[in-house]
């Protein structure tokens, strides 16, 4: 990280990282195999197109498997024209990200991470040099894909959770109407932040209110919520932590294990005997999951654990549980970690050496996702013993993040009461 002393010639420096890290990124989705922005320029493109000659938007004229909000930057990327919608997504998705940046450097000098320990000015700095170097580990999909923008709202609305609560519920709640996981975000505020849940309710039902009254306006009403049931009859994806046993009984033959593409909703699944169980144990054992963190962190906050301090380790817990026990595995998921390891490097010192393991551990967690996909995707495809031992160790990094959680939440239950004993 590039330590001065001098706060300007530190922003040039960054502004110039940034800048070299965007133009790699950029040129990875032109270069790289696979097509890390085939999303954009063949799905994302075909709605567009769709809405503007034939008058059908998905999510308002039919069903859609995104949220409502995620049509705006859709249109937005290709208001210069449906041909150039690759190069209006890639500098739309630059622009956001800047626009993170912005606000994670500014708001850091002022203590809006809730942060009661000095230094919060060098550590600011070091979370948005941190967050540059884990785009740069993921590699062309941190820009490929819907979920940038959502991660830019959650990112954005980290800045004012101590500060501005109720600002920070809207920006998350604005993050679900476009990616649903933010939504997360908000019940740990509503859980964690005792004294402003009003505000934060507000904000999550006002910009709720406002998107819902906008979509009616447009007659999307019978289609608001289309998106919750479109996952419901997915199989295994073939890069969740759930098929990796399954990727590997079809590496060495067993009968009826198999790669295969799914065509209704345009990815790439594992069959074979047990696949179908463990798709339908995904739900459940994740509600189960999410449910033990909610009781371990309000067991440990009644114990006196700092509900400051917790908040990030629930986040965490919340956002680990949503990629490690589902049976969808995109190599975009991983970087919604970006989220609360931000919140949990800027959230005061004790925090910050809580978190710098995990985001150490979630760099090689990008490299090898970007290995995975789209470096060598055909060879995951192809069941190649090598990309499959790739495959397993970042499920397994994925689901130790998730177990550390755990381990951390009853680790400071138990430290608060020890302190109060």
């Amino acid at each position: 990280m590039l330590r001065t002393g001098n706060p300007w010639i530190e922003r040039v420096g960054f502004v110039v990282a940034f800048a070299a890290v965007h133009a790699a990124l950029w040129w990875l989705t032109a270069v790289s195999a696979n097509l890390p922005l085939g999303d954009v320029t063949i799905t994302y493109s075909r709605w567009i197109e769709t809405g503007r000659s034939a008058d059908f938007w998905v999510g308002i004229d039919g069903e859609w498997v995104y949220p409502i909000l995620a049509i705006v930057p859709m249109a937005a990327a290709a208001l210069g024209g449906i041909a150039s919608i690759g190069s209006g997504w890639l500098l739309l998705m630059v622009l956001l990200d800047a626009v993170a940046c912005a606000f994670l450097w500014r708001f850091r000098a002022r203590g809006a991470f809730g942060s009661r320990a000095g230094g919060s000015s060098s550590r600011g700095v070091r979370v948005v040099w941190w967050w540059l170097v884990f785009l740069l580990a993921l590699g062309p999909i941190a820009l490929g894909r819907i979920d940038t923008v959502a991660t830019v709202f959650a990112l954005v609305g980290v800045a004012f959770v101590a500060s501005r609560p109720a600002v920070a519920s809207a920006l998350f709640t604005a993050g679900a109407w476009t990616k649903v996981w933010p939504a997360a975000l908000v019940v740990v505020l509503l859980l964690l932040r005792r004294g402003h849940r009003r505000g934060v309710l507000s904000g999550a039902l006002v910009l709720s209110a406002l998107i819902v009254l906008v979509d009616v306006l447009w007659g999307g009403a019978p289609y608001l919520l289309s998106f919750i049931g479109e996952q419901t009859g997915r199989a295994l994806q073939i890069e969740s932590p759930l098929a990796t046993p399954f990727m590997w009984a079809a590496a060495f033959g067993a009968p009826g294990a198999a790669v295969f593409y799914n065509q209704q909703i345009l990815t790439f699944e594992v069959s074979g005997a047990g696949t179908h169980a463990a798709a339908a144990l995904s739900t459940p054992l994740m509600a189960l999951v999410v449910v033990a963190g909610v009781v371990l962190a309000l067991w440990a906050a009644r114990r006196g654990a700092r509900r400051a301090e917790l908040a990030p380790v629930l986040a965490l817990l919340f956002v680990a549980a949503l990629i490690a026990t589902n049976k969808v595995g995109s190599p975009q998921y991983i970087g919604w970690l970006a989220v609360p390891i931000v919140w949990g490097l800027a959230a005061g010192t004790p925090s910050v050496r809580r978190f710098v393991p995990i985001a150490i551990a979630a760099l090689p967690t990008a490299v090898l996702t970007q290995l995975i996909y789209p470096a060598y995707y055909d060879q995951v495809l192809t069941l190649q013993p090598w990309m499959l031992v790739v495959l397993t160790l970042r499920n397994v990094l994925e689901v130790g993040i998730l177990v550390w959680t755990v381990v951390e939440l009853v680790r400071m239950g138990r430290s608060a009461g020890r302190m109060d004993a």
